[in-house]
């Protein structure tokens, strides 16, 4: 072979490699913004697609729904209680074209968004709000976040506060508290059980006194219920109108 034929080949092999190197394959769930001499491309869909180097850039981005963990961020609650909140974001992206042109890394600028959203919307929400009521905080936070990464093609689905750490004092005082509460709710019921309890004998002492046989009967029921035991002594006074008769005779005798 001459030297030209050599160089021709060369050349070929080169072409070659350039080609299939040009060859990229976007997935299902991928797109791709592509950009010619820096001027940008329509949206390229799933498929292969030829991106010649020097010429053409490409730059995928991922449409599936991807999960962003909120490191733990210090926040002072309404009422000034120091605490230690992190969540768990779901974002996803829903215009590519966006995701790149209007922010430089869109992932990154989420995570901050997020961090800073949590402080805020959490600062003002007192200690009782955020134990008791996370679903209005997670909404809250969802839309707070939406505002800000809408115009980047990013939409948040789902905003989730994990754990809220708060001071061991804080907690004892918390745990005093809802003691405090049980022995009051207690004390109440106590109390409403003792009212009609004193109802119900009320009025089984009206109604007990409209009859002396029943009367009677109740006190020699009572009698019987004492006796069941045999173990036990019982002093127990006699009605007047049983022993009356028998201390007149004994007096006139």
């Amino acid at each position: 072979m001459t030297a030209w034929q050599v160089v021709v080949l060369i050349i070929v092999v080169i072409a070659l490699v350039e080609l299939a190197a040009s060859g990229k394959v976007l997935r299902e769930y991928e797109r791709g913004v592509a950009f010619r001499l820096g001027h940008l491309r329509p949206v390229l869909q799933p498929g292969v697609h030829m991106i010649f180097p020097g010429l053409d850039k490409m730059v995928r981005v991922d449409l599936r729904i991807v999960t962003l963990t909120i490191p733990p961020q210090d926040v002072i609650t309404k009422d000034n209680v120091p605490a230690r909140v992190n969540a768990v974001v779901l974002f996803q992206v829903t215009d590519p074209i966006h995701s790149v042109m209007a922010v430089e890394n869109h992932a990154v600028a989420t995570s901050q968004m997020a961090q800073t959203t949590l402080r805020s919307v959490v600062g003002r929400a007192d200690l009782d709000t955020l134990l008791a009521h996370r679903a209005d905080l997670n909404e809250d936070l969802a839309q707070s976040i939406n505002a800000q990464t809408e115009p980047w093609g990013v939409q948040v689905k789902v905003v989730e506060i994990k754990d809220v750490e708060i001071p061991q004092a804080m907690q004892r005082a918390m745990a005093r508290e809802a003691e405090a509460e049980r022995d009051r709710r207690a004390k109440i019921i106590n109390a409403h059980g003792e009212l009609q309890a004193s109802e119900e004998l009320g009025q089984a002492a009206e109604i007990l006194s409209r009859n002396p046989a029943s009367l009677q009967l109740r006190y020699l029921q009572t009698l019987l219920e004492l006796g069941a035991d045999q173990n036990s002594t019982v002093v127990f006074p006699l009605p007047m109108d049983i022993i009356g008769p028998f201390l007149k005779k004994v007096a006139n005798d």
